[in-house]
């Protein structure tokens, strides 16, 4: 492949790599397309049972969604660039997209007098400990089961929208924190003891 068709299926500069190995995360706007991100706000919209355009059906400060395969999140999680942007974090061939549609949870938040119950910190588990209650889920220092976490946004926020809150380097806090535990890694529940 000539050097100029290889540089143009980057994804992200060389600095936004070096800005993922020291903040933990990189933003990446327009992953995908508008219209894809309209279609699926509508599907969100029609399944929290809210009227975007009559702030009185917003009972609720959160409503959670999940398990989408409708086509505008499967294309959302699914663009070239996204997957560009994989191989070059992960490495080519190293990762795998979820097999049960569009992964993870959609937190719908609405403004609202009283508290939403889950605006603390949370951080990601991925797996089940051999042989052990598969609803538990746990972290290890390898991140076993899981390469990203992928953060979509089908609206635009501003910081005062209740957006997901990301601790800038956290990821160097909790290697050191889930080291000791080894292989086996730890529950939220032992995570919050700890």
């Amino acid at each position: 492949m000539p050097a100029d068709e290889h540089e143009s299926m980057r994804a992200l500069s060389d600095d936004q790599i070096q800005q993922f190995i020291r903040d933990g995360f990189v933003r990446i706007d327009r992953a995908f397309p508008r219209e894809l991100a309209d279609e699926a706000r509508t599907i969100l919209w029609r399944d929290t049972g809210c009227d975007p355009h009559n702030q009185a059906t917003w009972t609720k400060p959160v409503i959670r969604l999940s398990g989408y395969k409708d086509a505008p999140f499967l294309k959302a999680e699914r663009t070239p660039l996204l997957h560009a942007a994989f191989d070059q974090i992960v490495g080519e061939g190293r990762w795998r997209l979820g097999s049960l549609g569009f992964g993870g949870t959609f937190v719908v938040r609405f403004p609202h007098p009283d508290e939403p119950g889950d605006d603390g910190w949370h951080m990601d588990t991925s797996f089940s400990p051999d042989g052990g209650d598969p609803n538990e889920r746990r972290a290890n220092v390898r991140s076993r089961g899981r390469a990203l976490l992928m953060l979509f946004l089908f609206s635009d926020i501003g910081p005062r929208d209740a957006p997901t809150r990301i601790r800038v380097g956290s990821h160097f806090d909790m290697a050191r924190f889930l080291a000791p535990a080894g292989e086996t890694g730890m529950s939220q529940t032992e995570m919050a003891q700890g």
